[in-house]
């Protein structure tokens, strides 16, 4: 049997755990009363068998003032089979997946769409990755809007389960401040919004790139200059929204999306391993990864030897032009040989100057110039993913 993947969203707390084995949709959510309703109505409508017959699934429940929403119009069962439905999405989605959509948005088709009941694309869900590490989730015809959030991933396990300090408890500006980022935490601490947003996103996980300090006080200047929005992004850039030990980093090279990024507006980087060194690219510079502050999941911090910088935000370096394969000195004329010429009948013999050779060409060198985001989610997996907590109306 496959290994089985699920998810449970509930509103805004996202709470994954993984199991290789089957699942049972209505006795995973027994666990949980404040989706009682939405349990119950699964067995009638029988989604709850065709939801236990897939191996890769994202289930996204209401809780039970959600359905009394609905039930109070009085639909009919199979009403309230195709609004089940639509929250029942044919793909896992775990937290590393919504995080690093790719162009910052999705859709996702339903089961809604699959029963080919649903009227064009409206079986289809949007998500859309938001500033702040957050997603948003929405019914593809309904005008753009998103009506429910993700913003918090934890992997569970018994492990994991044991007691230990909470994410929030971490003074994260007090590492960085401790280990040689204190210019980086000054700014950061400066900036309400993104400091929040930081605070925020270390519940669920959270990587940072902080520069030291020397390349960040050369770096000030152009930090100075920015707009006070331009400031926010450029902080939130530094961070991932998702945990990212280092070895992680050296396995998973390629894009990865941040908190500044916000659908369109990318503000991504690129990580590339090189040999024993992390590299971080964007098309304006790189930096190198120099040290490690903190690696306790969910959140990891390191150190940078220079200053990240987004192209959104700054001009991105000339890409040097190829410099011209030198010219090859043209060969030489060979003289031609002196011959006489035939006597002219009128007139006496006499040798026709030969043709004389051009001036030897100048050497030609190549240039050496090159110019340069309803409700609280969690998310439950266990092969199949459910999102537990908002109602698409």
């Amino acid at each position: 049997m496959p290994q089985l993947k699920t998810a449970f969203l509930l509103f805004s707390l996202l709470l994954l755990v993984s199991a290789a084995q089957a699942h049972n949709i209505t006795r995973i959510l027994a666990g949980h009363p404040s989706f009682s309703t939405f349990n119950h109505y699964l067995s009638v409508t029988h989604l709850a068998d065709e939801i236990n017959r897939k191996t890769t699934i994202t289930v996204c429940a209401i809780d039970n003032a959600g359905m009394s929403e609905l039930l109070s119009k009085h639909p009919s069962i199979t009403t309230v089979k195709n609004v089940l439905s639509l929250h029942i999405l044919l793909d896992y989605f775990g937290a590393k997946k919504l995080h690093q959509i790719t162009n910052g948005t999705a859709l996702a088709a339903t089961m809604f769409q699959a029963t080919g009941s649903a009227p064009g694309s409206s079986g289809f869900v949007n998500i859309t990755d938001l500033k702040g590490g957050k997603v948003g989730f929405g019914a593809k015809d309904n005008g753009g809007k998103l009506d429910a959030l993700f913003v918090k991933s934890v992997l569970s396990s018994d492990v994991a389960e044991a007691p230990a300090p909470g994410p929030a408890e971490l003074n994260l500006t007090g590492i960085m401040s401790a280990h040689g980022c204190k210019q980086f935490a000054d700014a950061l601490l400066a900036n309400a919004d993104a400091s929040k947003t930081y605070q925020d996103a270390a519940i669920g996980g959270l990587t940072v790139f902080c520069p030291l300090d020397d390349p960040f006080k050369a770096f000030l200047p152009k930090f100075k200059n920015l707009s006070a929005a331009d400031k926010t992004s450029f902080l939130e850039f530094l961070g991932v929204p998702v945990y990212q030990s280092l070895s992680m980093l050296k396995s998973n090279n390629g894009l990865l999306n941040t908190l500044a990024t916000d659908g369109g507006k990318k503000f991504d980087l690129t990580v590339q391993d090189e040999g024993e060194e992390v590299t971080l690219k964007t098309k304006v510079n790189s930096v190198k990864i120099t040290g490690t502050l903190i690696d306790e999941q969910p959140v990891a911090m390191y150190t940078t030897d220079k200053v990240l910088m987004p192209k959104e935000l700054f001009k991105a370096a000339p890409t040097p032009a190829p410099a011209p394969a030198p010219e090859k000195a043209a060969d030489a004329p060979k003289p031609h040989k002196h011959k006489k010429a035939a006597p002219s009948p009128k007139s006496d013999s006499s040798d026709a100057p030969a043709d004389s050779p051009d001036d030897d060409p100048a050497d030609q060198t190549a240039d050496d110039n090159a110019g340069v985001k309803v409700g609280t989610a969690r998310f439950l997996a266990v092969g199949l993913s459910f999102c537990l907590g908002f109602l698409l109306l």
